[in-house]
């Protein structure tokens, strides 16, 4: 696990009016790039969620067992295990319990790899320059009950 998580900041005191502001999310991001995770995370932390980042998939994989995320930002292309594989191994573990949301974000604009994450639970396939106007709409998605 690389560290690059900042806590989310707490809203107890916040007065009143605020109290429509959302919960703020836990965000796994699976990454092996260190400069686009520190991207990704900023902008994660600048829309006032917590964003753990992970360098592959089976980092995150061992802490997915232990730990509750309320959306997983994943690469697919990783070193070691891919992110389909790694998408696949959560659908086993969805059996489980409740599903996690998973947005695949990738440089690789591939129509068939598209199809094979959505069709294998992912929520979104983004190609990573989308990735900074989509991820305000991402974080506002509702978790899955």
């Amino acid at each position: 696990m690389v560290g690059c998580s900042r806590d989310a900041h707490n809203e107890n005191n916040a007065p009143a009016l605020m109290a429509e502001t959302p919960k703020a999310l836990r965000v796994a991001l699976v990454e092996d790039d260190p400069r686009i995770q520190q991207l990704i995370s900023a902008e994660v932390t600048d829309e006032g969620h917590d964003c753990i980042c992970f360098g592959s998939a089976e980092d995150f994989l061992l802490s997915a067992g232990s730990e509750r995320f309320d959306l997983v930002l994943l690469d697919l292309m990783l070193p070691g295990m891919d992110g389909l594989a790694c998408l696949k191994q959560l659908q086993l573990k969805a059996a489980e319990g409740p599903t996690t949301r998973v947005v695949i974000v990738t440089a690789l604009n591939d129509a068939d790899k598209r199809q094979e994450a959505l069709s294998n639970g992912a929520e979104a396939y983004v190609i990573k320059p989308d990735l900074f106007e989509q991820l305000p709409q991402l974080l506002r998605t509702p978790p899955l009950p």
